[in-house]
């Protein structure tokens, strides 16, 4: 290699290094400066369902009007859909300048509100050093967890882990459940509230003692105190949008009636084969992920219950024609789903999954009494 190439690889690279360091430089905050939790509306795409939290550093001296943001994922990385579901996805931190954030929330039509800390100067310039080192090295990336990491939860945690203790933590709500908490913001999303309600186990039925949603943190940081005074001034609304009802014409509950009644009245063998098949189908996919996952939530899915794999030996055996297994395996179906009513009664997504339970019971009840074996009597 030629020594004036040589000087010219080696110039580019001190100049990539010089712009690198000099963007990961600290600036020393002036008293000006403003830190403040932001927390976003909710929106009718599946990803903006429960709102977003970001931390927002703004300094007019300085000419910063930073908004650092823990929810960002790449959708090009290879595997993208197993690994979200496996639950080693890595999420990042990633910072937008403020204008850039707002005028994306505008284009969304979704609400911004912001709460000011109440913290002194050095901490201020703590939380800004902290969130610069974590944007500037491999903390920025985190493993994906509904809900013990996300948006919401790393922003309490670096807040924390600024202030010194834990100073913020959940203040309301603790005597509900991750289910309960969850469900309202599905309103108006029939199937997605359905998909979560049978997706999820045992662990979504504890009590939610974790902030893990950004209406949570907002919540909880009205009611934190911190130095003898409330963290946070009066919530400021930045952008105020009225959330649209989406119409759907079939992602509503009477679709779902409407399918489930005409499997019903159809009183058909066929479609009532295929409806245990579906079940079946959808029992496996649930014991997949269920071990398969890293996500606690899917673990322990009591759901299995009802759309229960086993339904696929009940076919076999079906069609083989063997009415005495086929009797037994539907009276121990029937026994699991009285076990799992038993189980459901005070859950969240009881209601919504009682259509499915009533239909299965009935499907399963006519098997059991085609091939309920008759009694002999026996004439001495």
């Amino acid at each position: 290699m030629n020594t004036p190439l040589l000087k010219k690889i080696v110039l580019f690279i001190l100049l990539l290094t010089s712009i690198r360091d000099s963007f990961a430089q600290t600036h020393l905050l002036s008293k000006d400066a403003r830190v403040s939790v932001i927390t976003c509306g909710t929106g009718n795409e599946s990803y903006a369902l429960f709102g977003h939290t970001a931390i927002r550093i703004s300094d007019p001296y300085n000419n910063i009007d930073v908004v650092y943001n823990y929810g960002a994922f790449d959708f090009d990385t290879p595997n993208f859909v197993l690994k979200f579901t496996k639950g080693d996805l890595n999420y990042f931190a990633v910072a937008h300048s403020y204008t850039d954030f707002i005028n994306q929330y505008t284009y969304e039509k979704r609400s911004v509100f912001e709460q000011e800390l109440n913290i002194p100067l050095e901490l201020k310039q703590k939380l800004f050093d902290n969130l610069n080192h974590a944007l500037n090295s491999e903390e920025r990336y985190y493993t994906y967890k509904f809900i013990d990491k996300n948006c919401t939860s790393m922003v309490v945690d670096i807040l924390n882990k600024t202030l010194g203790d834990t100073i913020i933590e959940k203040k309301a709500d603790t005597d509900k459940t991750y289910r309960t908490i969850l469900y309202p913001y599905f309103d108006n999303h029939f199937y997605e509230q359905l998909g979560t309600g049978i997706l999820f186990g045992k662990k979504v039925d504890e009590f939610g003692t974790k902030i893990f949603l950004p209406f949570e943190l907002q919540k909880s940081l009205k009611l934190t105190r911190f130095q003898n005074q409330s963290i946070c001034k009066d919530n400021k609304t930045i952008l105020e949008f009225t959330k649209e009802t989406p119409f759907s014409w079939w992602n509503n509950c009477y679709s779902y009636l409407l399918l489930l009644g005409l499997i019903l009245v159809l009183n058909n063998k066929k479609v009532d084969l295929i409806y245990l098949f579906t079940i079946a189908l959808f029992g496996l996919f649930f014991s997949f992920t269920a071990l398969y996952s890293l996500h606690k939530e899917l673990a322990w899915n009591y759901n299995i219950l009802l759309f229960n794999p086993t339904l696929f030996i009940l076919l076999y055996f079906y069609f083989k024609n063997n009415k005495k297994w086929i009797y037994n395996l539907a009276v121990i179906h029937l026994i699991g789903l009285g076990i799992y009513v038993m189980l459901l009664v005070n859950k969240a997504h009881w209601l919504i999954v009682l259509p499915l339970v009533i239909t299965n019971a009935v499907i399963l009840t006519k098997m059991a009494l085609k091939t309920k074996p008759s009694k002999q009597i026996t004439v001495n």
